[in-house]
């Protein structure tokens, strides 16, 4: 069962970054296979996440970055007061929504990717406690950085899926390919 990422084309720096933040966002994806609302929103562990939790924070995540890059503000600001709710599905929100929007993010992200005339152009972080003043990033960090946050979570996905009933991403891979 294969679970690396293949190349566009020899070379093609684009489709390679987007190409292993397809593969992290599957890694989340998967996570949720078969699950219903309700045990996707449990917390089996120590912490407080869950997976429903983690589909939605990383999909605003995501639009958020490419929001900023491309100089608008992300749909949802979360402050100290409401950055729980980035965590937790709320206001009839279901895995489903979530997915939904989150798909739509993706090929936002990608046309944006694609749409840049240079990955070293540059965007301006906001000024806020998260970053330094004045901060500049490029597009090919911006990437990088989703690539890294999105790995970092299917990780959590993993240990909170194997610890709902025991299925791991190996036989996610299979049961999504239909070899299981």
């Amino acid at each position: 069962m294969v679970t690396h990422v293949p190349a566009e084309a020899p070379g093609d720096e684009r489709g390679a970054l987007l190409g292993y933040l397809a593969a992290e966002r599957g890694a989340i994806r998967r996570a949720l296979l078969g699950l219903t609302d309700e045990q996707a929103s449990s917390r089996p562990s120590a912490s407080d996440l869950s997976l429903a939790g983690l589909l939605k924070h990383v999909a605003e995540v995501e639009q958020g970055w490419v929001a900023r890059a491309q100089g608008e503000p992300p749909a949802v600001r979360r402050t100290e007061e409401n950055w729980h709710e980035c965590f937790a599905l709320v206001d009839g929100e279901t895995v489903e929504s979530q997915l939904a929007y989150w798909e739509k993010v993706a090929a936002e992200t990608e046309a944006y990717a694609r749409s840049v005339p240079s990955l070293d152009d540059t965007f301006a972080l906001p000024n806020d406690p998260w970053f330094p003043p004045d901060s500049r990033v490029s597009v090919r960090w911006m990437l990088l950085n989703l690539i890294r946050e999105m790995a970092r979570h299917a990780g959590h996905a993993d240990i909170i899926r194997e610890s709902l009933d025991g299925a791991t991403a190996f036989e996610l891979v299979a049961k999504e390919q239909g070899t299981s």
